[in-house]
């Protein structure tokens, strides 16, 4: 009779251990190559097994990457670029082909678990939205020719910007334009697949905008008193939950309770232009060390403490020829030598080493974070000025940093999109110029807000692209 106490008091243990674990989320990293001085795919695939990290997450499909993750026991988050959505979406035997090239040479010893169908599509400047749901379709059902897709996941990632309302957190609510063409049809074409939606949060965005209300600890996941919810009552103690839990409202508000989520990018960076406050390796240590540890180790959401946090930070390395500010080029976790650039746990192992980076050993953010004025134009005061591109840049800059502008940058690209009001005239040039003067008024016209590694420059006249206005404020 003793035997069978203690065997079941056992039992009773590691079933409590089983569902403590089972309440934890999973890291994974995005390992993005727009660099020309990063290690070859295989030094990756052995600095993640290093690292303890089993999941990560590509920008597209390359072969050489793929073989070097074959064996190696790491998931992978593979993706079709959004320049192939509308083929995608055209055409079934085009996705046959994608997948017979892309994912089945490699699945299974490469795990591949999931296809990213295009990347941010509501913020594309080349207006793509219109073919994500039936290239999404078009994939689930190719990968359904080849037997795979009950072990392959179809999914697209969205920028937070395709909230209409992000605050408070229970008033979240999708782009009105947004729901009835692509939002419904995606989200349930997620829910019939089993899949999950996708999203890419950055509180380091929402801070520097708001520097004035957000408090650090608050988007650090520090001790702070914490942001109640005055319509439910939900206290948050760190803005990513609160954004998170904006889209899951609004998941709710359309009646998709149940679908699940993924955190596809966040991260914080660890350098960056003058305006861009907070960008330092002790702040970026924070956040990622302390989202981390409350990954690993914590719960879901307030609104839904169920559901475990699975993210994938951005990203391994800092990545020396992406477009747009400083930050961009300084969110990795490693130095493209392999060197970190700041030192912190990626494991439930490495935790137990290592404290949390709590009030005790938090670092401010330097107090010479105040923007200067760029040449002798007046920014940031009752002074207008204006953001537009330079012609003299070359195409390509140009057309860089105007997906920049338009996808994570944030700015309101809406206008130029054909049949609106600035599409005319459908110019590189006029696209790029409001795209840039939307990102520089967003940001307060500060300094750096304008540059786009020399894409762009201020003007203290109203530029004139035929009837487009351009504004001066949001």
């Amino acid at each position: 009779m003793e035997f069978f106490s203690h065997f079941f008091a056992f039992i009773i243990v590691l079933s409590s251990i089983q569902m403590a674990l089972g309440d934890s989320g999973t890291i994974g990293v995005n390992y993005g190559r727009v660099a020309n001085n990063l290690p070859s795919p295989p030094q990756v695939v052995q600095l993640l097994k290093a690292q303890g990290l089993t999941k990560v997450k590509l920008y597209d499909s390359d072969s050489t990457v793929l073989t070097a993750f074959s064996g190696s026991g790491i998931s992978v988050t593979v993706a079709l670029p959004n320049e192939q959505l509308s083929s995608a979406a055209a055409s079934q035997s085009y996705t046959d082909n994608w997948v017979q090239t892309n994912i089945i040479p490699y699945y299974p010893k490469t795990l591949i678990d999931a296809i990213a169908v295009g990347n941010e599509v509501f913020v594309d400047p080349k207006n793509t939205t219109v073919y994500l749901v039936p290239a999404m379709k078009n994939v689930y059902a190719s990968l359904s020719k080849f037997g795979v897709a009950s072990n392959i996941k179809v999914c697209s990632p969205l920028a937070l910007s395709a909230l209409q309302s992000s605050y408070p957190s229970s008033s979240g609510s999708f782009k009105s334009d947004l729901i009835e063409p692509v939002i419904k049809p995606m989200l349930s074409f997620l829910k019939q697949t089993d899949s999950y939606l996708m999203v890419n949060a950055y509180p380091f965005f929402a801070y520097i905008a708001n520097t004035d209300t957000i408090s650090l600890d608050y988007a650090m996941f520090r001790d702070n008193t914490g942001v109640t919810d005055p319509k439910n009552g939900l206290v948050y103690k760190s803005l990513l939950e609160a954004q998170i839990d904006a889209v899951f409202a609004a998941m709710n508000a359309l009646g998709f309770n149940d679908l699940k989520m993924v955190v596809s990018e966040t991260g914080w960076p660890s350098n960056g232009d003058e305006n861009e406050v907070g960008a330092t390796p002790a702040n970026a240590a924070a956040y990622n060390g302390n989202l981390v540890r409350r990954v690993l180790t914590g719960s879901g959401t307030p609104l839904r403490p169920d559901q475990p946090l699975n993210v994938y930070l951005f990203a391994l390395f800092n990545e020396n020829q992406k477009t747009g500010p400083t930050s961009e080029r300084n969110y990795g976790l490693f130095y493209p030598n392999e060197k970190k650039v700041y030192d912190i746990p990626l494991t439930l192992e490495g935790l137990k080493n290592q404290p949390t980076m709590n009030n005790g050993s938090k670092n401010q953010v330097p107090a010479a974070a105040a923007p200067r004025p760029s040449g002798n134009v007046s920014v940031g005061n009752s002074a207008q000025t204006w953001c537009v591109a330079n012609g003299k840049a070359g195409e390509k800059k140009l057309q860089d940093a105007l997906d920049y502008a338009c996808g994570e940058g944030g700015a309101d690209c809406r206008p130029i999109q054909e049949g609106a009001t600035c599409y005319d005239p459908n110019t590189l040039e006029a696209h790029a110029s409001y795209a840039f003067n939307s990102y520089y008024q967003k940001n307060a016209r500060t300094s750096g807000a304008c540059d786009f590694g020399g894409a762009a420059y201020l003007v203290t006249q109203s530029p004139k692209f035929g009837s487009c206005e351009f504004p001066t404020g949001y």
